[in-house]
């Protein structure tokens, strides 16, 4: 499939308890050892997707459940999110230690995250 779901991410309001609830119910290994305590859960060889829980920073209203996609180039695809309707939520940033990424709101408000191919640490996770 082309432009492929790569990440899912939970944030809320109190990302460590977020963490044990994920943990506890469906046995996810969350490994939060990092300044920003987000937890990452990689994707295993079950043939899921990784991805990661934490809390929103405080400037950020939590958000709920958000995926990723992966695309060639953020700036076009942002470009024809805005042509089809969307938003633009967070321009193309380079997160400390992981992804060149963007975030955009579809039509009806959801908002979804993109990340530039090939910027992702040990590349797609899916």
């Amino acid at each position: 499939m082309p432009n492929p779901v790569v990440h899912f991410e939970v944030i809320g309001k109190d990302g460590e308890k977020l963490q044990r609830f994920y943990g506890q119910v469906f046995e996810w290994d969350i490994k939060a050892d990092n300044p920003m305590r987000y937890g990452m859960i990689s994707g295993g060889e079950g043939g899921g997707i990784g991805g990661g829980i934490g809390a929103a920073p405080p400037d950020m209203q939590p958000h709920g459940v958000t995926f990723y996609i992966e695309v060639a180039n953020l700036d076009q695809t942002l470009e024809q999110v805005e042509k089809a309707g969307g938003k633009i939520e967070m321009p193309p940033s380079d997160v400390p230690g992981g992804p060149r990424m963007a975030q955009f709101k579809d039509p009806e408000g959801h908002l979804v995250g993109l990340i530039q191919a090939g910027t992702m640490q040990g590349g797609s996770q899916n």
